[in-house]
């Protein structure tokens, strides 16, 4: 049921991380007993002169699913995400990575870690100018040392797969944002590393290019099973694209977990503020508000992955239907129109008389 199925790994996370904090300023580790101690993130900025980035992050990412992590600017996501590979080291707590600790490595370790394990797409492309889009898919198997033809048949194999086969000996500035983004993933994509690292990947593209791009992305995770670590602020982008979802304000983890789950149950009313605005009806599948599977008289059948729009339509809006759920050829479950429009009843969001 789950979209991109594939092999994961649910004893031994992909990555882990285990009580992360992160304060940024010259006396880090004394402001420690602050943080603990509950003192707020504008509090240990107005009395000590420190910011806190991260607190307590507890946030375990599978092998081959997308963990999506989203917040306002100033949430945190993009210093959670750079922590991965250490661009930003913790002031505390551990990061692991096959149940390695990322924080112990030495320099010399590290950097084969960067190199061999995790690649990263950025929201500025990050391509090199004078280079072509042949060179620039390749450069991090010329960093490794692949021999030449190795790196250009490789790249060219995912310059192909992410549709921009006949434009390998142009540049960038020949190039849309869209294509240029698309260099950015056929580069992260030919390092051939089990984990991508994307920060606001898509968020410089045109809404339009921004949806291509999603689903790309998605296409090729269902191919690939990569473990992918998404960073957006966008609501609507982490809903269609996390298979784990993980919600910061500043610096802590409001809540976590399926994002069908969270959009049905926001656990705090920071939460049900993002939601409130949300089309549910196009974001649920039916999956999320089916019943177990039992015999009866059904109007047809759905299958779990549709959304409750395209079952709204289906029924004409008559709530006295039922239909059979069915995963592929298989019933797995009884889906009540009366039970689909309770669960796009709208909760009342925190900024709202009652």
């Amino acid at each position: 049921m789950r979209r991109g199925d594939g092999p994961m790994n649910n004893e031994m996370p992909k990555v882990r991380l285990r009580g992360v904090y992160k304060i940024f300023g010259d006396r880090a580790d004394q402001m420690m007993d602050h943080v603990r101690n509950g003192i707020s993130k504008d509090a240990l900025l107005a009395d000590h002169g420190h910011v806190l980035g991260l607190q307590d992050i507890n946030v375990d990412m599978q092998a081959g699913e997308i963990t999506v992590v989203m917040g306002l600017s100033g949430s945190g996501k993009s210093t959670l995400i750079r922590h991965l590979n250490r661009l930003i080291e913790p002031t505390a707590g551990e990061i692991l990575l096959d149940g390695q600790d990322v924080t112990a490595l030495s320099q010399s370790d590290l950097r084969d870690v960067r190199r061999r394990e995790m690649a990263m797409v950025f929201q500025k492309f990050a391509l090199l100018p004078h280079r072509t889009v042949l060179q620039n898919t390749a450069m991090s198997l010329a960093v490794q040392g692949v021999a030449k033809a190795d790196q250009e048949a490789r790249a060219r194999k995912w310059i192909e797969r992410v549709g921009l086969g006949g434009y390998e000996h142009h540049h960038p500035s020949q190039l849309s944002g869209g294509m240029q983004q698309r260099v950015g993933i056929a580069r992260a994509l030919t390092a051939g590393t089990d984990i991508m690292l994307m920060d606001e990947a898509f968020s410089a593209l045109d809404p339009l290019i921004r949806t291509d791009m999603q689903d790309l992305l998605l296409e090729l995770q269902k191919e690939l099973h990569k473990t992918i670590v998404f960073i957006t602020h966008d609501l609507d982008e982490a809903l269609k694209l996390a298979d784990h979802l993980v919600i910061l304000k500043d610096g802590a983890v409001v809540q976590q977990g399926d994002p069908q789950h969270i959009l049905l149950n926001p656990a705090d009313p920071y939460i049900e503020d993002f939601v409130s605005d949300i089309n549910c009806a196009r974001v649920l599948r039916v999956g999320s508000v089916m019943q177990p599977f039992s015999d009866g008289k059904f109007a047809g059948d759905v299958q779990v992955n549709d959304n409750l729009e395209r079952v709204i339509t289906l029924s004409g809006g008559d709530t006295s239907f039922s239909y059979r759920v069915m995963d592929e050829d298989k019933a797995v479950g009884v889906l009540d129109m009366k039970v689909l429009v309770r669960a796009l009843v709208p909760r009342v969001s925190s900024g709202e008389n009652t």
